[in-house]
């Protein structure tokens, strides 16, 4: 990298390192007390023993319209819903088991839904599938070598349209969306209105953004942020090139970037160790080189007009109120978008919600299944459904 380049490195790690300090003073005290050593050791118990992630189903691989593959899995219904548990929405008839696609986040993969698939395994039929560079999808052909581009969310939208064709080429559709997954949504909305208005039936946002990214500011002082935004791209894109000695980089400061994940994605104080270690895991297995590709295009997301396709249709729109990533703000700005939407706001947690609080995540996913006929009415009386886990601000 030249002179130039390392100065603006230079200055961003600084301002990086201030935002973070609150993270880093946690991990200070904890070395006070635990040994690096016994830490390493949790950490390694954690990976060998934590039961999430490990839901697997029958897999496939779609092709993107650059040739990338993308990797899915499909759960089929063990007992698919008989004819006359399905309705008639908005004058479409749904004859055809419902098909619930799971889209998710910026350096997550399909398993960051764990909760939701163990819920509904056999009673729906369900996709997860892996973005482009993630999980166990290929990397980018469009991003390879020297020449390479960076993601667009509409690249993205073309991608789950790939999905689609492979996994669920016909019946009806409910669209599930976290962060990047939600914008991936949007995208195929606005690409294809068409599909939307003929297959969809149902959407669920969760913790996502229609648009203006830039003014989030991750619960900082927004001066530093927008210091830190100037010159983030350059060098997220030089240390990209650089991959092999940054991963080592993160690997030695494990215990300062497990503090950062766990400040930006959960809320709570009392959330399973497992499940944060899980989240580590995922984040931590994004390269640095992927996170560099994506990052330009949260900046220039705006698909607010995309969201008038749904307008007719079922729609969840849930987040959690100390998400710090994508605040509820963003959330609540899509629900008034969409006027007939729940809106859903969780208390006391993070932009993980779907894991911090897979309770209420789940019941509301459930929820909008019934309204969509895509399995039974659970009723008030569903077991385990708590009215309190979720803050419901429906219109």
């Amino acid at each position: 990298m030249g002179d130039d380049t390392w100065r603006k490195a230079g200055w961003a790690g600084a301002a990086i390192g201030v935002l973070a300090a609150g993270a880093a003073a946690g991990v200070a005290i904890e070395r006070l007390t635990v040994g690096r050593s016994v830490r390493e050791k949790a950490r390694l118990a954690l990976d060998s023993e934590g039961p999430y992630g490990a839901l697997r189903g029958t897999p496939g691989r779609a092709v993107a319209d650059d040739g990338t593959a993308l990797y899915y899995e499909v759960d089929e219904a063990e007992d698919p819903a008989p004819a006359p548990r399905r309705r008639r929405l908005f004058g479409r008839r749904t004859p055809a088991p419902v098909t619930v696609v799971f889209s998710h986040g910026y350096c997550l993969n399909q398993d960051s839904w764990h909760f939701q698939r163990a819920a509904l395994r056999g009673v729906v039929r369900t996709v997860h599938w892996d973005q482009r560079s993630h999980g166990r999808s290929d990397r980018g052909v469009a991003q390879a070598g020297p020449d390479g581009v960076p993601v667009s969310i509409d690249q993205l939208g073309r991608d789950l349209k790939a999905v689609l064709d492979a996994a669920a080429p016909d019946g009806p559709l409910v669209l599930i969306g976290h962060s990047m997954g939600g914008m991936t949504i949007m995208a195929l909305a606005d690409r294809h209105p068409e599909l939307i208005r003929d297959r969809v039936v149902g959407v669920g946002f969760v913790g996502t953004s229609a648009g203006k990214l830039a003014e989030v500011s991750y619960g900082l002082p927004m001066a530093g942020v927008n210091a830190v935004r100037r010159v983030l791209p350059g060098v997220l894109k030089a240390l990209g090139s650089q991959a092999e000695l940054v991963e080592r980089g993160r690997r030695a400061t494990a215990d300062l970037f497990a503090g950062l994940i766990k400040k930006y994605s959960f809320s709570s104080k009392d959330v399973d160790p497992a499940v944060v270690r899980f989240a580590e895991r995922m984040i931590e297995s994004t390269p640095i080189d992927v996170v560099a590709e994506f990052y330009p295009a949260f900046a220039e997301h705006d698909k607010g007009a995309a969201l008038a396709a749904f307008r007719e249709l079922p729609v969840l729109a849930l987040a959690g109120d100390r998400d710090l990533v994508t605040p509820s703000s963003h959330t609540e700005a899509i629900a008034d978008l969409l006027p007939d939407a729940e809106l859903v706001i969780v208390p006391d947690a993070g932009h993980l919600v779907m894991l911090e609080h897979p309770e209420a995540v789940t019941d509301r996913i459930a929820d909008l299944l019934a309204r969509v006929g895509a399995v039974p009415h659970p009723g008030p009386e569903r077991p385990g459904r708590d009215p309190e886990t979720a803050d419901s601000r429906t219109p």
